[in-house]
């Protein structure tokens, strides 16, 4: 049964998530969050393995049920509405779903099935949706027979059986070779231009939220560090990044370097100097000048505009990209033990 339009919010955010928090014994995997997401808009939360992104998701599509806090999907309460939650959106899960015995349209159909939609409207639903991901000439072939980036294309068509409202993509292109991350790129931003869709996205990877996200929440540990636009986040940098690496680890002259007029800030870690500079193409000069005229000798020089990863950095005191790896890596491990194990 619908609710009533009382019972719904009148404001233009589809999402309305209010000191949210979720807990599994002594770990606080979400740590009182809030955040809002406007119609129309593909809004990233972005952060390493363990920041609490899946587990949010999870929150907000009924499928766990918060410790404390509250939040409103589509102007429905999560608690009290989960049902009504549930019909509005559609999910694309980290892990693959598909039933690998059964043909990719079948499993669309399947889950329209679930969702309770009539076969007359869901089978020329289901072909719309393998026309747009690009799998209509494998639609009767099974999805043991297809590829990685098959599955993936698969699973965002079964996301979107249901004409959702709001579409979540939990690290959508994880294990993905580059040529078929871009493709999936593709279909994301047509969801956003093409279908006016609205689009919460999790993910760790920096080009992913800086091309795809019009708003990125850096979440850490749980919590949500900062919101902003790519844009916004980066200049919150507040500088261009030079790094200069120095032979010997003795002196420490980060004194020396902040006193320079376009210096803004000087971090030294062994025997590199990581520095926050106004205008860093006449900073770096002066900088290697100093540190020869202090009998030191430069060994590697490199110079960045305010990145991503550098507001991450900035925010969390260690960079998006030391996570990657390690993320990338366990996904693999699962998919084979997975595939073992069948």
């Amino acid at each position: 049964m619908s609710s009533s339009p009382q019972e719904k919010s009148a404001s233009s955010s589809i999402v309305e998530v209010e000191n949210l928090s979720k807990t599994f014994g002594a770990l606080k995997a979400v740590d009182n969050i809030s955040f809002e997401i406007q119609e129309g808009e593909i809004f990233g939360l972005l952060g390493p393995n363990g920041a609490g992104k899946t587990t949010t998701i999870k929150m907000l599509t009924t499928l766990l049920r918060p410790t404390s806090g509250n939040a409103q999907v589509c102007g429905y309460n999560i608690f009290k509405q989960a049902t009504e939650v549930r019909r509005n959106v559609g999910v694309v899960p980290q892990e693959y779903t598909a039933d690998e015995d059964m043909t990719g349209k079948n499993n669309i159909l399947l889950c329209a099935d679930l969702y309770g939609i009539p076969r007359s409207n869901s089978k020329p639903h289901a072909e719309e949706l393998l026309r747009l991901v690009e799998l209509e000439d494998a639609a009767d072939k099974k999805v043991s027979t297809y590829s990685g980036g098959m599955r993936r294309r698969l699973e965002l068509a079964c996301g979107l059986i249901n004409y959702p409202k709001l579409l979540f993509l939990d690290e959508p292109t994880l294990g993905l070779d580059v040529q078929t991350r871009t493709k999936v790129w593709e279909y994301i931003k047509k969801l956003k231009e093409d279908y006016h869709m609205t689009l919460l996205m999790t993910t760790h990877y920096l080009e992913e939220a800086d091309s795809l996200c019009d708003r990125i929440a850096i979440i850490d540990h749980g919590h949500i560090i900062k919101i902003g636009t790519p844009e916004a986040l980066k200049e919150s940098v507040g500088g261009d990044i030079i790094v200069m690496g120095v032979k010997e680890l003795e002196p420490d002259i980060s004194s020396d370097i902040a006193q320079l007029s376009l210096v803004k800030s000087v971090q030294k870690k062994n025997d590199t100097y990581r520095i926050k500079a106004e205008f860093g193409e006449e900073a770096a000069p002066q900088i290697m000048d100093l540190i020869r005229s202090k009998g030191l000798h430069v060994t590697k020089v490199s110079l960045t505009k305010p990145t991503l990863d550098e507001a991450y950095l900035e925010l969390t005191g260690r960079t998006l990209r030391e996570e990657e790896v390690d993320k990338l890596s366990m996904f693999r491990q699962r998919v084979t033990m997975r595939r073992a194990r069948s």
